[in-house]
């Protein structure tokens, strides 16, 4: 879920107290990283598996709410899921709430979980997590398959669509980047937020100014003289500025005061299903706060891989709507434009007239046809490979 630079403004959304078990939907794994900790995968195993399967999640949610998702997919396939650094299980905060619950102690105050994000000042530390869940179901998939090797799959969302991409984009040739047969990305984050209705009269003008500056200032464009001088100007001027505002609101002290919460509606636009929408507000493991820089490692993180996207030549399945004011058209639409014809099995569902973020957690009908394109793409791919 990315809400990038909703700017100062703050939402009515309070993290929920902890009061039940992270929800587990298959065996749990925790696998080191070189910080100390421990990032959590789960993984679900068929009897006999065909290929298998790594869900990589969105902006501040968490692999656990992918259940229903992973069950679908695991009559066939080996399904494993994970926790991105600083979300769900791999995040110390929730980690140590849900051992003190299990152990008994009643309600856990997890509101400064989102502290955990100010250690990200880009996507690396979140691509090594990808690598390692990669690498460790790669293993265990050649395990599994003494014949031979199993294709592996990505199923991401957002946030995790970018991780994934940006990953294979900046891999060099070898033999795990090479085991992944394809990518389905759901509302991938190849673009910025555009508020809707009467909030983004304000706040859509800030976001975009932001964009223009930050990509002008890490990129050099193709324009006429006078023009690039202005806008290679403008962000010298104003990207500096911008920067040392949010470091600043990010610092210890400030970023209790300056995170903003989940506006309203973003949780309007996820699901186009009332009951998936109530759900989601229940949700004491989404996070309900941003810190700035993490937002703001976000936003450069989209203009680097906007620059390098003609390059993706790893077989996709891109699932995307309409009217998606979070992760906006324009940027899949960009990103197909590039790279389509790259590879003859690249094939795009857009679903027409749909505003909602989250098309893995559509309305019961909705979601059917999205996971039933996806399943009959995974075979095509299976078949291939």
């Amino acid at each position: 879920m990315l809400c990038l630079l909703i700017m100062l403004i703050n939402g009515c959304a309070q993290q929920k107290p902890l009061n039940a078990r992270y929800p587990l939907w298959g065996r749990p794994i925790n696998l080191p990283a070189t910080d100390g900790q421990t990032r959590h995968l789960q993984i679900l195993e068929p009897k006999d598996s065909e290929a298998c399967i790594l869900i990589v999640h969105g902006m501040n949610e968490y692999i656990g709410r992918y259940g229903e998702i992973a069950a679908y997919f695991a009559d066939r396939y080996t399904v494993a899921g994970l926790d991105l650094s600083a979300h769900g299980l791999s995040n110390p905060v929730i980690a140590r709430a849900d051992e003190n619950i299990k152990a008994g102690n009643g309600k856990q105050d997890i509101s400064e979980a989102f502290l955990e994000q100010s250690r990200i000042r880009d996507l690396q530390p979140m691509r090594q997590d990808f690598e390692r869940a990669l690498s460790y179901l790669q293993h265990h998939c050649h395990r599994r398959s003494a014949d031979q090797a199993m294709p592996v799959f990505i199923l991401s969302h957002s946030l995790g669509s970018l991780v994934a991409a940006s990953w294979l984009l900046q891999t060099e040739d070898s033999e795990l980047k090479h085991s992944i047969a394809g990518m389905i990305f759901s509302g991938p984050a190849f673009s910025v937020t555009e508020v809707p209705g009467w909030r983004g009269w304000l706040q859509t003008p800030l976001v975009r100014f932001t964009y223009h500056t930050h990509e002008h200032f890490l990129n050099p464009h193709d324009e006429a003289l006078p023009l690039l001088l202005f806008n290679q100007l403008l962000a010298l001027v104003t990207v500096p500025i911008q920067d040392g505002l949010i470091e600043l609101l990010s610092l210890p002290g400030m970023r209790q005061l300056f995170s903003p919460s989940t506006p309203d509606w973003v949780v309007d636009y996820l699901s186009d299903w009332e009951a998936e929408r109530r759900r989601h507000n229940a949700d004491p493991f989404i996070i309900r706060r941003s810190v700035l820089r993490y937002v703001l490692a976000v936003e450069k993180e989209v203009i680097r891989f906007r620059r390098r996207m003609a390059e993706f030549n790893t077989p996709y399945l891109l699932i995307y709507s309409e009217h998606d004011p979070i992760t906006p058209a324009w940027g899949n639409e960009d990103f197909v434009a590039a790279s389509r014809q790259n590879h003859r099995d690249n094939d795009v569902m857009m679903l027409a007239g749909a505003h909602h973020h989250e098309q893995l957690f559509s309305e019961p009908a909705l979601r059917r046809q999205v996971l039933e394109k996806i399943a009959s793409w995974l075979l095509l791919r299976t078949a291939e490979h």
